[in-house]
């Protein structure tokens, strides 16, 4: 019920973070009190089905069945934990810091969150989390000294001051290295050759040391991250892994270095060591590439810059980077935000030994140091879910039928606390905003149409600080069929192959000395007005200063018109890091491959999304990796097509955000790249007013209904489908009444997920889906029974506009420039037109409940497909495998 821009709570392994934040002052207000008193003052004093909702709790229908844990943060850190990369982050940290509070889960290990009770959960609140032991920080236009004083006033003049002697403690150097040996869990079908992973791991200093902070992420770039770099070139070419990844994390007390060889093999772990010291040692006696050290600079310089974090607000990431140093000295706030002087110290210093001292110190002579294999192991998840469901039934053997029947009157209990409705009195204490405190004016679109030497260009105007983003889209819907899952290869192949004039190293550098980024996507775009048309169109990337842009564009040319697509060993490393990530994803994200995959059931255009990212394009990959030496031809002859068929003066069209002097120097230089562009023949429709019938064209849509089986011990459960009716902008407020009321309670509170999301377009698509599910059946029933819910669905006229103003907070998100041209350019596309977003915006404003009411029907419609995927626990999709239609193994 609040305009804010940002609300969470973050846990970290030596903080928990609670930030809010709004652009409306009264509603900036109305967070702060209640977050306060949320942190301060929460109801676990008084309600310990809370820390039973939340935490865990045993559970227990009826005498006769089993009793089982269920908890919100519990079944969310049984997804951590049983996600290989999860798992290879907690051993690492365990296998450095078993002295501190490095050395133990902060979000809670699932093997031991059922050991704490709530009077030890209890007293750690009140140690810890007492205004004591916070740091509180505000940001922002408004008045500091008021803020300051209500803060006072409210809250921490109500309390007294005590020392809760939370000092994060160092860890004592070890004298050898640690070598620490876990299994991970993987299905019957998977290989467990190639399948380990191998971490090597530093302890780098502390994190006081400002230049140090950004100069190791320079040493980290240079020697194993880019493309190229030395340490992962040896690494992949002596097979040693399908994908190594470095990570240097430094927002802790101690920073450190690991680098990890994914898909490799027990038996390559003292060479993997080996190779990398070498590299080490190499780079300290010899010098580290200077091109490489000044890429990295630059591209730390450039974000510096630019500032844009995407969709969070500024004040949230400078706040966090606070506390990479203020969390360990009081007195240095802003040793991490204040960085132009370090830029300067480490632009001068690249050729003075620094950075080689750096490697020999913290690198090569340091002993703090350990070597993290995880192994594969088939049937491991069925032993640790016998082991723990035999673990609970031994337990219930010792109980007596009283002790029993109590447990079953807990579980009751429990069910019946969520269910209690809050009390107008207490819910009249939240304060809220009021319809009119929502602007009704919709923020209007930049799209200025013009014409660069033939070719289309959209120009956004707004200031970016000297930064032009620029779009190029081309024509992706000329390509045939069997071409498609080729083109989502493209965002992985474009630039990071040589060229006629760099190796793909050295290409990797110049980039990242001359723009602030490159990339490659693939969009599939559906007209607002129209269901049923729509096309797919490859987009270049490319930020770049101004005083840029003329190496900019001479590099995205180069990497457009003279890429070698025909070096076989390039390709095949590429297709495996791609393989090895994409699985990755999907086990982490598997919400989205899930939804993206029921809803390519009854969409074509969700049909064409899954075949260039989702689960069917991870299958191409795999496949492609299985059997390279007879696909190698088709790939590279697939990739010389593509890019000749798109690359035309008639299929292109530019997006350019920035402002007009900005515009001029971009349109100067993109003329030379128009007149590069070959005349196409035929299709002399502009870019934006093509679409394309895929139907005629090999495309079958199938109702599959697939449960992908994974060794993870949670699930995610997705429900899709489409309506006919027309789009009612109001139909958001449905989502939020959904998120925050509905599957809230049913799915997150009753189910114990951690999570549950919903989501439309205007063009009537929707999906339902769950994050982090100990269920499949009983959350698909959830989601079944929303049509009944919105039937009778009648709520207050207070509960109405907080629904309706928490639906316009992700209505009204503060966007970047550079997301701003982005919302800007996909209305251009799909025809979208400010009337029809000022409707929307008036829709959900002036919603009610009987308009929520009307929804039943789209939402039965929706239902009525049956479009449901999971991606999940081989155990649970076993006993719930008759709501599918097919089951197969994720990974094969």
């Amino acid at each position: 019920g609040s305009l804010n821009t940002f609300l969470n709570a973050m846990t970290y392994p030596d903080k928990t973070v609670y930030p809010v934040a709004s652009r409306n002052d009264k509603d900036f207000k109305n967070l702060m009190s209640v977050y306060m008193d949320a942190v301060f003052r929460p109801n676990i004093y008084k309600h310990p089905e809370i820390m039973k909702q939340e935490g865990w709790s045993y559970k227990i229908e009826d005498p006769e069945s089993p009793i089982e844990y269920n908890g919100v943060v519990y079944n969310e850190m049984k997804g951590v934990f049983s996600s290989p990369s999860g798992t290879l982050e907690r051993v690492i940290m365990d296998s450095l810091f078993p002295d501190t509070t490095y050395g133990v889960e902060s979000g809670g290990d699932p093997d031991f969150i059922p050991e704490l009770t709530y009077e030890d959960f209890i007293a750690f609140h009140k140690t810890y989390y007492h205004p004591s032991n916070s740091f509180i920080y505000l940001y922002g236009d408004i008045d500091i000294e008021e803020r300051l004083n209500w803060l006072d006033k409210e809250y921490l003049s109500k309390y007294d001051m005590i020392d809760p002697d939370s000092e994060v403690k160092l860890q004592k150097p070890f004298e050898t290295m640690h070598t620490v040996v876990k299994d991970y869990p993987i299905t019957d079908d998977e290989d467990e050759k190639d399948n380990t992973y191998l971490a090597y791991n530093m302890v780098c200093g502390d994190n006081l040391d400002r230049a140090r902070y950004y100069a190791m992420q320079m040493i980290v770039y240079a020697l194993i991250d880019t493309q190229g770099a030395p340490i992962r070139t040896r690494l992949l070419d002596e097979g040693i892994g399908k994908d190594i990844a470095p990570s240097y994390e430094n927002g802790i007390l101690q920073p450190y270095l690991s680098i990890e060889a994914k898909g490799a093999n027990v038996d390559q772990a003292e060479r993997f060591i080996e190779i990398i010291r070498e590299e080490f040692q190499k780079a300290a006696d010899e010098g580290l590439d200077q091109k490489s050290l000044k890429a990295s600079l630059n591209s730390l310089k450039f974000k510096y810059k630019e500032a844009d974090f995407g969709g969070y607000p500024k004040g949230l990431i400078y706040g966090l980077s606070c506390l990479d140093s203020w969390l360990y000295d009081e007195n240095e706030p802003l040793l991490h935000i204040e960085s132009n002087e370090v830029f300067d110290f480490l632009e001068q210093n690249m050729t003075t030994g620094y950075f080689e001292n750096l490697i020999r110190q913290y690198l090569l002579e340091n002993t703090h140091t350990s070597l993290v294999i995880l192994t594969p192991k088939k049937g491991l998840a069925a032993e640790r879910a016998k082991a723990l469901s035999d673990k609970l039934a031994a337990y219930k053997a010792t109980l007596s039928k009283e002790e029993i029947e109590k447990l079953v009157a807990d579980t009751k209990a429990l069910a019946a606390f969520q269910e209690e409705e809050e009390s107008e009195e207490a819910l009249k204490t939240i304060p809220l905003l009021e319809r009119t405190d929502i602007d009704r004016k919709c923020p209007g679109f930049s799209n200025i149409e013009r014409s660069i030497s033939g070719i289309p260009a959209v120009f956004h105007d707004y200031h970016t600080n000297g930064i032009a983003y620029i779009n190029l889209y081309f024509d992706a819907n000329v390509i045939e069929k069997e071409l498609f899952p080729y083109l989502g290869l493209l965002k992985s192949i474009i630039s990071y192959v040589d060229t006629k004039k760099h190796t793909y190293a050295e290409l990797n550098n110049e980039i990242n000395t001359v723009t602030g980024g490159f990339g490659v996507g693939v969009g599939v775009y559906t007209d607002r007005k129209n269901r049923d048309k729509y096309s797919v169109l490859g987009d270049i990337q490319l930020r770049v200063l101004y005083e840029n842009m003329d190496p900019a564009a001479d590099l995205m040319e180069e990497v457009l018109f003279e890429g070698k697509y025909r070096d076989e060993k390039r390709l095949y490393n590429i297709i495996a890091e791609l393989k090895s990530r994409l699985s990755e994803s999907l086990v982490e994200g598997g919400h989205v491959a899930a939804s993206m995959r029921a809803a390519s059931y009854g969409s074509e255009s969700a049909y064409l999304k899954e075949q260039i990212n989702g689960i069917e394009f991870y299958k191409f990959v795999e496949d492609l990796e299985k059997n390279f030496d007879s696909r190698k031809d088709a790939l590279m002859d697939a990739i010389e097509n593509i890019l000749k068929k798109v690359l035309v003066k008639e299929g292109v069209m530019l997006s350019i955000t920035c402002d007009e002097t900005g515009y001029d120097i971009v349109a100067d230089r993109m003329k030379a790249f128009a007149d590069k562009l070959p005349e196409e023949s035929g299709n002399k429709k502009a870019l934006k007013d093509r679409s394309y019938d895929f139907s005629g064209n090999g495309f079958r849509l199938e109702k599959l209904n697939e449960a992908f089986k994974t060794s993870g011990t949670v699930n995610y459960v997705a429900r899709c489908g489409n309506y006919t009716e027309d789009y009612n902008g109001a139909i958001n407020v449905f989502y939020t009444i959904m998120r925050y009321e509905y599957m809230w309670f049913n799915i997150r509170m009753q189910g114990g997920a951690y999570g549950c999301m919903c989501s439309g377009s205007s063009t009537g698509d929707m999906t339902f889906v769950t994050y982090r599910d100990p269920h499949i059946k009983r959350s698909n029933e959830v989601f079944e029974k929303i049509p009944e819910y919105l039937e009778s669905f009648d709520v207050p006229e207070r509960e109405m506009t907080k629904f309706v103003i928490g639906t316009m907070s992700g209505v009204d998100t503060p966007l970047t420039p550079y997301l701003k041209g982005a919302r800007d350019m996909n209305a251009y596309i799909s025809g979208t037109k400010e009337e029809d977003m000022q409707k929307t915006r008036e829709q959900i404003i002036d919603c009610d409940a009987e308009t929520i009411r009307s929804f039943a029907p789209y939402i039965r419609e929706v239902m009525n497909r049956k479009n449901i995927c999971c991606v999940g626990s081989e155990g649970k999709i076993e006993e719930d495998k008759k709501l599918f239609k097919n089951v197969r193994s994720l990974f094969e």
